[in-house]
This record gives structure tokens, C-alpha cells and sequence, in this order.
């Protein structure tokens, strides 16, 4: 008799950029561009999300924002 062992899914989220704490649920505070490639987003946790003034997000920037 065989078993199907179902796969769980990786664990997703982000270190958050104020306490660099692994967070599960990050949330998206500033996109930095990059001259030489694509550029990087910074992820806050909950806690801190509120704290940081915000800066433009991945599409902002695009539409003139």
C-alpha cells in the first residue's frame, strides 16, 4: 500500500526593514529603483508598517505618481 505524502507549500514573507524581524505577513513600504537592474521593494511588519512614511510602491512611479 503506498501513501501520498501531499507537499506543504514554502513559507512566505519578508524580513521587515525597521527590525529586520521575519515577518509573515509583510507589507510593501517603499520600492527602491536600481540603475543597473530591477530594483527592490522594502517590506515592513505590521508593527512598524504604520511608522513609516511610506515612499512609492512598484507601479507608482510608472504612472506618474
Amino acid at each position: 500500500m503506498s501513501f501520498h505524502i501531499p507537499t506543504v507549500p514554502a513559507p512566505s514573507g519578508a524580513a521587515c526593514c525597521r527590525c529586520k524581524r521575519w515577518t509573515y505577513a509583510p507589507i510593501v513600504v517603499r520600492w527602491i529603483p536600481s540603475a543597473s537592474g530591477p530594483g527592490y521593494t522594502l517590506y515592513a511588519c505590521p508593527r512598524h508598517a504604520a511608522a513609516l512614511n511610506p515612499g512609492p510602491i512598484p507601479g507608482e512611479l510608472e504612472r506618474g505618481m
